[in-house]
Formats: C-alpha cells, sequence, structure tokens
C-alpha cells in the first residue's frame, strides 16, 4: 500500500478523528426497497429514542430524524410508516415545531404520540387548548372502541403514563376517539381510513406496560408489516453497504476488543477481507487477560490482519499527575491518535477509517444535533470531526443500541467471551480509577474487578437475561483511605466501590439488586486477596441522575 499518510487529529472526545472530504456512509444511506422501514420524526422528546427501541423490538427497522430533517433524507429511507415523537412545545407557539407536509401528503399510515397527536390534530383542523389540569404520571386508560386495531387483543382498560400540559378538545374531521382517561377525554384518537392514528399518553416507556404491544399493532395490524429485521438481515445488508462503500478501498479499524469494534472489525472483514487492517494498542489501561484475549480472538481465530501495540509506559508517562476525567479522556486519545499515525506511516495509504459508533454514543454527546441537547461526556467515535477530513467512516453500527450489536455478533459467530464482554468505556480503567493513575493503582483496580466479575459470572448474573442479572457491572479505585482493622493492627487503605446496574438500552439504569451473599463473598475476597484494600462499597445510584460510569 503507498500513498499519503492520513491525517489525524484529537477530537474533543478525546480519541481519534481523522480528516475527511466527504461525509461516510452508514447502513442507512443505502435503503432498500424491500426493507420494512419506520421514519420517526423527533420534537423534542426526552422519549424519542425509546420509540425507536420499542419498534427495534418489533423488527422493524426504523431510523430517528429531527422533524426539520430535509424531506428527501427522510423519504430515502422508503418509510412504511410515520412515528411522531412528543415535545416539550405547545402547537400555538410562535416558534414551535411544524410538521412537514410531507407527512400528510405521503397516503403511509401515522403514529403521533402526545405532541405528535397534537401537531396531527392540528394540522387537520382540529382544536388544540391548555388543559384544566396537566396530566403527569401514571393514568387509567379506558378504550372506549374495542375494534380499534391499536388496542386488538388488549384489555379495555389499562395503565399508562402520561406527560402533558395541552390536550385535543376538538377532534378533526374523520377521527373517532377511541380511549380516554378522567383527564384526558381524547386520549386516542383514530381516522382508520386514512390510517392516523394518535396516542396522547406515552407508550414508548415501561410505566405504560401494554405500550410495547400498542406499538406493535400498529405496526403489524395498521401498517401491515411483519417485522423481517433480524440480526441474520442486518449482517446482510450491512456487508452489502460496506462492499458499496469501500470498493477496492483500504480500511483502518481501531480494534479495543469490546463488542462494538469487534463487531465493526468482523463486518468489515467479512464484507472486504485483506482490505481491512485492524489496529489494537494495549495502553495499560485494560481489564486482567484482556490484551491476550483480543490478539487470540481476532488474530489467530478470525484471522484478520491485526498490529499490536504495545504503548503501556507512555501512557503512564502521560497521565502522570493528572486527575480530571475529562483530561485524561482527552490525553488518551491524543495519545491514541499518535499511535495511529505512527502505524499509519508504518503501514501505507488508506481511504477508509471503521468506527464502532452505536446510538447511545450518538445521543449522550449531543451528536444527533438535537435542539438543547446536552453533553454528559464526551465519546470516543463521535463529536468533533473535522468537516475537510480525509477518510471516509465506516460506520454499520451507528443506528444500533447495544443489544441489537450483541445480537449481531451473535450472527457473525464472534465467541460469548467477546459479545458478552462488560461495556468499557474508550480510556479504560483509567476513568475507572478515580484519581491519579499510576501502575500499581491499575493494578489493584484490575484484581478487584476480576473478582467482582467472576463472582458474577459463577453466580450466573455476569450478564442480563430475562430481567435477571447485570447489563454492566465493574468496580472503581477511590482516591481515599479508610482505616480499618486486619490482623489486629491498624490498617490504613484504599476503597474499592462496587457498580452494578441494569438497563435495557442504556440511557437509564437502575442499580442492581444483588444478592447480599454475593456482595459479601465479593468484599471478603478483595479484602483478603488485592493488597492495599480494606473497605468495599456498593454504589445504589440510578441514571438519572447519576451516570453508568464513575467519572
Amino acid at each position: 500500500m503507498t500513498g499519503p499518510l492520513p491525517q489525524f487529529e484529537a477530537t474533543p472526545t478525546g480519541e481519534l478523528a481523522v480528516l475527511r472530504d466527504e461525509p461516510g456512509g452508514e447502513l442507512g444511506d443505502i435503503a432498500s426497497p424491500s426493507r420494512e422501514a419506520v421514519a420517526i420524526l423527533d420534537f423534542g422528546s426526552q422519549y424519542s429514542q425509546l420509540i425507536a427501541r420499542r419498534v427495534r423490538e418489533a423488527q422493524v427497522y426504523c431510523e430517528l430524524f429531527r422533524y426539520d430533517a430535509p424531506a428527501e433524507e427522510v423519504l430515502a429511507l422508503n418509510p412504511c410508516a410515520f412515528i411522531l415523537s412528543g415535545g416539550p412545545s405547545g402547537v400555538y407557539e410562535p416558534d414551535a415545531p411544524k410538521l412537514p407536509r410531507y407527512v400528510l401528503e405521503s397516503g403511509l399510515p401515522v403514529l403521533g404520540i402526545c405532541y405528535g397527536m397534537q401537531l396531527l390534530a392540528h394540522n387537520l383542523g382540529g382544536t388544540v387548548a391548555a388543559a384544566q389540569r396537566r396530566e403527569y404520571g401514571s393514568a387509567l386508560l379506558q378504550v372506549i372502541d374495542l375494534g380499534c386495531s391499536l388496542f386488538s387483543e388488549l384489555p379495555f382498560a389499562l395503565q399508562v403514563w402520561m406527560s402533558h400540559g395541552d390536550r385535543i378538545e376538538r377532534l378533526p374531521g374523520g377521527f373517532a376517539v377511541v380511549a380516554q382517561t378522567d383527564n384526558s377525554p381524547i386520549a386516542a384518537m383514530a381516522h382508520p381510513g386514512r390510517r392516523f392514528y394518535g396516542l396522547q399518553f406515552h407508550p414508548e416507556v415501561v410505566h405504560t406496560p401494554l405500550g410495547a404491544d400498542i406499538i406493535r399493532n400498529f405496526l403489524r395490524k395498521v401498517c401491515g408489516l411483519h417485522g423481517t429485521w433480524t440480526p441474520a438481515h442486518f449482517v446482510s445488508e450491512a456487508v452489502d453497504v460496506i462492499r458499496q462503500q469501500v470498493g477496492d478501498g483500504q480500511v483502518l479499524c481501531g480494534l479495543s476488543g469490546g463488542v462494538d469494534s469487534a463487531v465493526v472489525a468482523t463486518l468489515v472483514h467479512r464484507a472486504v477481507g485483506e482490505q481491512l487492517t485492524c489496529v489494537f494498542v494495549d495502553h495499560g489501561m485494560l481489564r486482567q487477560g484482556e490484551p491476550e484475549q483480543v490478539i487470540r480472538t481476532f488474530e489467530q481465530e478470525q484471522g484478520m490482519q491485526l498490529v499490536a501495540v504495545h504503548a503501556v509506559e507512555e501512557y503512564l508517562d502521560a497521565l502522570s499527575g493528572v486527575t480530571e476525567p475529562e483530561e485524561k479522556r482527552r490525553i488518551i486519545g491524543e495519545r491514541f491518535v499518535r499511535n495511529f499515525e505512527r502505524e499509519a506511516r508504518r503501514l501505507g495509504h488508506f481511504d477508509f477509517l471503521a468506527q464502532g459508533t452505536i446510538y447511545p454514543d450518538v445521543i449522550e454527546s449531543a451528536g444527533a444535533g438535537r435542539p438543547g441537547a446536552h453533553r454528559i461526556k464526551t465519546h470516543h467515535n463521535v463529536g468533533g470531526l473535522p468537516a475537510d477530513m480525509q477518510m471516509e467512516l465506516v460506520e454499520p453500527l451507528r443506528f444500533l443500541f447495544k443489544d441489537e450489536v450483541r445480537a449481531v455478533g451473535h450472527e457473525l459467530g464472534l465467541p460469548d467471551q467477546i459479545v458478552y464482554r462488560q461495556p468499557f468505556p474508550g480510556p479504560g480503567l483509567a476513568v475507572r480509577v478515580i484519581g491519579e493513575v499510576t501502575w500499581e493503582r491499575l493494578e489493584t483496580l484490575r484484581a478487584a474487578d476480576a473478582i467482582f466479575t467472576k463472582e458474577l459470572d459463577q453466580a450466573g448474573l455476569l450478564r442480563q437475561l430475562n430481567g435477571e442479572g447485570t447489563a454492566q457491572a465493574f468496580a472503581v479505585l477511590l482516591p481515599v483511605r479508610s482505616v480499618g482493622v486486619m490482623g489486629d493492627g491498624r490498617t490504613y487503605a484504599n476503597v474499592v466501590a462496587l457498580r452494578a446496574v441494569t438497563t435495557d438500552d442504556f440511557m437509564t439504569a437502575d442499580w442492581a439488586r444483588l444478592p447480599y451473599d454475593l456482595l459479601a463473598r465479593a468484599s471478603n475476597r478483595i479484602v483478603n486477596e488485592v493488597p492495599g484494600v480494606n473497605r468495599v462499597v456498593y454504589d445504589v445510584s440510578s441514571k438519572p441522575p447519576a451516570t453508568i460510569e464513575w467519572e
């Protein structure tokens, strides 16, 4: 391979960015005419991503678009239906988001949720007004039209979640009331002839227990969709898209060993084979045994071209004296860029950069372009990419949630150790060592984390299945010491915090109710087997208000 060196630069995310001339391809760039797909228009709701989750769970592909996205961008998806999200605005506000004309003119089924319902009614001649009493929280919904497709095979009374101040006072022509609550006489409306439906409540949240069934009824019984979007379907489509995008170009992929980068590397390798080169950087921040596992899995078992870079000392020197987590991310990102520059210079010319960007990364980094979105923390694959980047991005997982990525990994035949690898931040243990990062502190944390992980694994709780177990679990080394007594002697040693959460989408999370006996065993083993630790605590914070990571 010959040619000019790719130009890399550090981004605000603290990780890799590459300069490019044109935007890179995404799975959604090439829409299959035969693929069932739904376009979700986001009007600013905090629940918009959950709508996408519920549609995906019904095995229907969907994408989330800003309400004011260009029509050609949305229609390029070849949608079979539209779903209109909620939002904080009122339909009569001067700057309120508007309903695009193409939605009503498309002839396709439409489901409006909360503000989406009000907007639909407003645009079709109905009346929306402020309710005498705002409605937030759980409500009892009474279905008054048992023949309505949305509520097919569901009870006539069901709990729903409300979050609105306005309500519909007068229906548009041709619509009928199909459900109500004490505070919302028009809690659901329908125009079966045009296949237009509206819900004042939020079926996408878990607080509406049968909400997923309502959305599934819309997709199946109203839209006539069959639910054909499976992991196998995704793999086939993604491979085709990658081949079309890459052609005979060369692809560089930063491989961390996490499920996201692993699935991307495997997809690209299946698509273009030896045109892919993976670079694995051992920066010393990985968990116990992970560097060896990555090399064994992808070089020896998967047969990929893998370049392993040992750079532990370089990273430790750069992190000396640094305690602020965002600064750690920035420094590690800068070093990561330099490593890639050196390897790219040695290896030759690359046309594409493959990244394991997934949907939660984009959302938390405010990368979706949503007005008012706040950056929770920076992610290594999104944000800050310059407009003149000289390599195109290959991001086939950009619209997938974590559980979907795992399902695709299974379909690709990756081992469980990779597919169910606990989620891991880009900077690794550096952000789980609270305070200064040293090799001694990393080793302490590695040992404690390995014990916690093993105890969870032996108890069958290392992964989340059927509502049991953990979606993410890890140890944190705190920047404090505490007094203890060990062997009749006083100690003044480190404190380790254990963190385990359950979640469906990683957008929200709850702390895992682990058995006391398991926590006792983990704590006992850590203080006895890990030098310099005399106290273990368990984090019982949810997300929000906390984040999953401690940084």
